[in-house]
């Protein structure tokens, strides 16, 4: 029995009680009175007679005249008259009657008052005695009356005490609610405060939960910034803010071997800072620095300025050495105009320290996704050695994209083709878990053809345009369609994850076709696993945060991938109830070897532990990153070194 049942049966108990007690003490209280009259109106009524056939002459029928006179007004019940012996002169009586009143409540309340007696005299000698009891069908339907009418008043003070208590009970469950459902979100990982409700009880209570969850969020913001700080000490420049040449490396080659999202291509530039040892001499170190960081700021300007949105987000930027700082921009085609937007924009910035000299020289060139970084970057440094040995300022071309783009409406009609007829389907990755080497799930990235007997092409070829024309919904419905349809097919299939975009949480229609497609599928969402790109997820967190409580009431899993380039972000997520993260693949290439990222891949372990996370390791290549895993607190992983069956 729930808290508040026990609570208003308790109120209607005590009510119960309250008014039984003053029933019984007023209907005890009623009956003695009426006792204590009926006796009286008997003595009364006795001398009354007595007196009267004392002044008469004692003929027998006079006095039993007399007698039936008075009996006869229907008032009493007996009355006799006695001579001194004892001997019955006159008598009458009339059968038990208890009037209005029912017959179990004379029972169970029986009023039983004292006969009245009186003498009758006939001058100085007794002549006889009188006897009389009054009527007491009328005292009883007094009491009946009294009782009815207590019974309902009391019944209807009962309803408005329950009204009250029914009021006051609802001002303290609705705060008490609020705690339960704070109580609750714990347990699911969500750890959100609430407003401290007026009850002085339940505010102390809000209060202790309260402290208790900014302790928590505090613990992992301090904790967040540690690692955070150990994340860029080991993988960023100290100067400029870039990616230092390993970090950057890594990414890159973690982007050009990602075929599931990234864009199929993208431009890569090389600048290299002209003669960084004089200027070094002649501004000094301390205007060095300053150089430096006047110079990554003009790069990040222009390519926000330029290449919008999406390529600050996927963008990287690294500085190799001393001089050369390399951009890689997936899905970007102008890479010229780029180019000579930022060198404009570099010289203009830093005229007042380079003294009107050449500051950068650069190169670029357009990739296609399964190059290897080793000869681009080759590429693009003899591009930079041609523009040195000509004497030119003007960015080069290592070389020419090669490559006949499809238009905008070409895509799209090929786009809305492959989505009406079906041309989908899911392929599986596996995901193992540490320990039992069982699997947690099967990757499902989306492959799709343009034609019905066509080629199946990867993420990377359509899903950039898809986003460009505003058509990921469509595609992430479809892919989480073929998702559900076969784990209903197979019960006995791995629990499957589909990725989701973050366009598309954005969009409302679509939170409400995942609603109808979870409710449809309820039998096999706890074997559905949804995650969203870090990026994604971090750039659209109101709709991620929506999404997420959409999907509250279904028991599929929630996690985010590709973790790990914005970690020091995480203490948002301690409200949002996730199940898993998937750490970006940059962060775990040669991690059998990277002290510095050892130390903060262990440490966010035990951040995503503390809030219930599993933690998954992506793009491992080789045994040893994968040996190296479980020590660092990962709990599964997938990649070229996992195994398929």
């Amino acid at each position: 029995m729930s808290l508040f049942r026990q609570l208003m049966l308790a109120v209607a108990l005590s009510t119960l009680l309250s008014f039984m007690g003053s029933a019984v003490v007023s209907l005890l209280s009623s009956r003695h009175y009426l006792e204590q009259q009926l006796i009286l109106k008997n003595e009364d009524n006795a001398s009354a007679l007595a007196l009267l056939i004392t002044q008469q002459s004692k003929d027998p029928v006079t006095i039993e005249l007399y007698v039936a006179a008075l009996f006869d007004s229907g008032h009493y019940e007996l009355i006799q008259v006695f001579d001194p012996k004892g001997k019955i002169i006159v008598e009458r009586q009339s059968p038990p009657d208890t009037g209005d009143a029912p017959v179990w409540f004379t029972r169970l309340l029986p009023i039983k008052p004292t006969p009245g007696h009186a003498q009758i005299s006939d001058g100085w000698k007794q002549y006889g005695t009188i006897e009389l009891r009054s009527q007491s069908k009328f005292a009883y339907g007094e009491l009946w009356h009294g009782a009815t009418s207590m019974a309902g008043w009391l019944l209807l003070a009962g309803l408005i005490s329950g009204w009250i208590a029914a009021m006051i009970l609802r001002r303290l469950r609705e705060p008490l609610g609020r705690v339960v459902d704070q109580a609750r979100a714990i347990c699911e990982r969500r750890f959100s405060t609430i407003e401290e409700p007026k009850v002085p009880e339940l505010k102390q209570l809000a209060f202790a939960m309260n402290t208790m969850v900014g302790r928590l969020k505090t613990m992992f913001e301090e904790e967040a910034a540690r690692l955070e700080a150990v994340r860029r000490e080991v993988n960023y420049d100290s100067v400029s803010g870039f990616a230092n040449r390993m970090f950057f490396f890594s990414q890159l080659s973690n982007l050009l071997n990602k075929s599931d999202e990234s864009a199929d291509h993208g431009s890569l530039l090389l600048l290299r800072i002209v003669d960084l040892a004089a200027i070094n001499k002649r501004l000094g170190r301390v205007d060095t620095d300053k150089f430096l960081k006047i110079l990554a700021k003009s790069i990040e300007t222009s390519i926000e300025s330029h290449a919008g949105r999406y390529a600050r987000a996927k963008r990287l930027i690294g500085r190799l050495n001393g001089t050369d700082i390399a951009v890689a921009l997936p899905g970007y085609e102008d890479a010229e105009v780029l180019a000579n937007e930022m060198l404009q924009s570099i010289t203009s910035d830093l005229s007042h320290l380079s003294d009107g000299a050449t500051v950068v020289r650069i190169s670029f060139i357009d990739y296609l996704q399964g190059q290897e970084a080793g000869p681009l970057m080759g590429q693009l440094d003899r591009a930079l050695a041609e523009i040195e040995a000509s004497g030119e300022e003007k960015p080069r071309r290592a070389a020419a994209g090669g490559e006949q783009r499809t238009t905008s409406a070409q895509w799209a009609q090929q786009l809305g083709m492959a989505i009406e007829n079906g041309w989908l389907r899911l392929v599986g990755l596996p995901v193992v878990g540490f320990g039992n080497k069982k699997l947690l799930h099967q990757e499902c990235p989306l492959r799709m053809r343009f034609v019905e007997e066509g080629e199946w092409q990867t993420a990377g070829k359509f899903l950039p345009m898809a986003t460009r024309l505003q058509m990921t919904a469509d595609l992430d419905i479809a892919a989480v369609r073929l998702a559900a349809n076969q784990l209903a097919a197979d019960p006995n299939s791995p629990d499957l994850a589909v990725n989701l975009s973050g366009e598309s949480l954005q969009s409302e229609p679509f939170r409400k076709k995942m609603r109808e497609l979870m409710q449809g599928n309820a039998a096999h969402c706890n074997r559905l696993w949804l995650e969203v790109s870090e990026s994604s997820a971090f750039a659209n967190l109101d709709a991620f945060r929506a999404f997420r409580k959409d999907l509250m009431g279904f028991k599929c899993h929630i996690g985010i991938e590709h973790f790990g380039r914005e970690f020091s972000r995480i203490g948002v997520l301690h409200d949002l109830g996730l199940h898993y993260l998937k750490v970006d693949g940059s962060f775990i290439n040669d991690i059998d070897s990277q002290s510095g990222n050892q130390a903060f891949l262990e440490g966010l372990c035990q951040i995503a532990h503390n809030i219930g996370l599993l933690v998954i390791a992506e793009g491992v290549k080789r045994p040893e990153e994968l040996a190296m895993l479980p020590k660092l607190g990962f709990d599964g992983a997938t990649g070229p070194a996992i195994p398929r069956d």
